[in-house]
């Protein structure tokens, strides 16, 4: 139980940090600038929350207790890697399709970033939880 909680709030940490500088520094006016109207002046907090804590919930589901299993970070780094693959590119594909304004880059660049977040958020996971929780081996 705590080997699932010290992994489930270091992946919410790590995934909350490396979004903000994504959305907030990195990619903010990119964003604006490509899908201007359809953006909100502030987003919605409830479904955002609801999209953290589902998200957070399959890392650790498909990537995190894996690697906890057997295969240590780096198993973490690519199993993370291919649920933001799945995850992001449904997003940003039925996107694509479907939404004027949403480029073929814009795509691309969301699920590679997709891909290293959920990487990096998932192999931290690993690392906190062997670092901070009595039994959790991480294929060590």
């Amino acid at each position: 139980m705590k080997t699932t909680l010290v992994a489930w709030l270091a992946t919410l940490l790590a995934f909350l940090l490396l979004d903000a500088l994504w959305l907030g520094l990195m990619m903010g006016e990119t964003y604006r600038a490509q899908l201007g109207a359809l953006l909100l002046e502030q987003p919605r907090l409830l479904p955002a929350a609801l999209f953290y804590l589902l998200y957070v919930s399959g890392c650790l589901l498909f990537a995190v207790r894996p690697a906890l299993q057997q295969g240590g970070w780096r198993r973490a780094a690519c199993l993370g890697a291919l649920l933001g693959l799945v995850a992001y590119g449904t997003y940003d594909l039925s996107n694509w399709a479907t939404l004027q304004g949403w480029s073929a880059s814009l795509a691309l660049l969301d699920m590679a970033w997709g891909m290293l977040a959920s990487a990096l958020a998932c192999s931290f996971s690993v690392f906190c939880a062997c670092r901070w929780a009595p039994g959790a081996n991480g294929g060590n």
